[in-house]
């Protein structure tokens, strides 16, 4: 089975950039990010639209969505569908957030960038009544730190981070994010880590126990210790080709995104460290800007019918938040990858990440220092 590797994540740096450009724009100042996320007030939608008087625009990952949904989209909805792509989600933001008509309707983007926007007053409020398949969804899916009950985003996806690790090349099976900051000696120049600001810090930071969303300069100063000792020991920083090097076996153990990590081949595992990991989701937003709000929320309906939202367990291999679309995906689909029988409640053990405002900046300083240090 083939997959898109797109790139989801990249530093925040210009985000931050992006969001105080917005604000100004607004008139206001920028929200509070430790602060409850609340949608601006919206008038009332018609539930009643003439949909074919309306159109949509999405901007997507490459790979993220069927080939075929605007087909459908134009004989389910008679609602003509244009999607554009962006590579990542700073890409993404750095349009949304420029203070121009940018005449998208829906964006995906990842949960704690949806925070951020709403928290810029660029979001309209989802309208649940329009929606009527947020049925599907686990109620799991309504308890997100960085937006609960799903006031201004419908997640699309969700997954965990952990290590992805060849069985024949490492003596004893890894169990904690020690096994790669210090790896065993069979390990040593096999391991590689992400470079992507939040996900570089990750490993450092629950092995000393601390929180993925911290803003303590004192904790990410130790974190930042602890990934330079580890450095010596790395293969590569890699956020998109760990999967193949792990396959080719120029790795033994690296850290990976859930659904990248190809358990469905022969001495690969994927395992959750002891000491916890996060929870990432991809969203699906609706601009405040649209013009076509009845069909935006239309389209995000089509979504999340199963057969079309469990397209994207069985082709990304990234588990949904739609019960009814994950009992439908093939059981050896499941077997042959094991993150796909994550549940629910595993995934909500890991914590979520959530966007930091201006203290983003601090896991932007700490990546740039690691990566300069020689």
């Amino acid at each position: 089975m083939s997959r898109s590797r797109y790139t989801r994540r990249l530093p925040a740096a210009a985000l931050a950039a992006g969001l105080a450009l917005a604000v100004s724009a607004c008139g206001g100042e920028a929200a509070d990010p430790a602060a409850p996320a609340a949608s601006a007030s919206s008038a009332q939608l018609n539930p009643n639209a003439d949909l074919s008087k309306q159109s949509v625009t999405i901007s997507v990952w490459d790979g993220y969505t069927p080939k075929e949904l605007p087909q459908e989209i134009k004989e389910k909805l008679k609602v003509d569908l244009k999607v554009t792509l962006h590579a990542t989600n700073e890409e993404i933001m750095a349009k949304l957030t420029a203070g121009a008509d940018t005449g998208l309707d829906v964006a995906f983007v990842s949960g704690q960038y949806a925070q951020a926007l709403n928290e810029a007053g660029l979001l309209e409020p989802i309208h649940p009544e329009l929606i009527p398949n947020l049925a599907n969804l686990y109620p799991e899916a309504k308890e997100l730190s960085y937006d609960k009950g799903n006031t201004f985003s419908v997640p699309y996806t969700w997954g965990t981070t952990g290590i992805c690790y060849r069985t024949d090349l490492v003596k004893t099976p890894p169990t904690s994010w020690n096994d790669i900051l210090n790896p065993p000696a069979e390990a040593k120049k096999k391991v590689t880590m992400m470079t992507t600001e939040r996900w570089l810090a990750l490993p450092a930071l629950k092995v000393l126990g601390y929180s993925v969303n911290t803003r303590s300069d004192e904790e990410l100063a130790k974190a930042k210790e602890k990934l330079l000792e580890a450095k010596p020991n790395l293969l590569a920083y890699d956020d998109t080709t760990f999967g193949a090097r792990l396959t080719k076996g120029e790795a033994a153990m690296v850290v990976a995104w859930d659904g990248w990590c190809p358990t469905s081949e022969e001495n690969v595992k994927f395992v959750i460290p002891k000491e916890g990991s996060d929870l990432w989701v991809d969203t699906m937003v609706v601009l405040k800007s649209s013009k076509n709000k009845e069909a935006a929320h239309a389209f995000i309906n089509h979504i999340l019918d199963p057969k079309v939202h469990g397209w994207a367990a069985s082709n990304i291999l990234y588990k949904v938040p739609n019960k009814a679309a994950m009992d439908i995906v093939d059981a050896d689909l499941k077997a042959k990858n094991t993150p796909l029988q994550m549940t629910p409640a595993d995934l909500l053990q890991g914590e979520s990440i959530i966007d930091l405002g201006e203290d983003s900046v601090k896991f932007t300083k700490l990546a740039t220092e690691v990566a300069a240090q020689q």
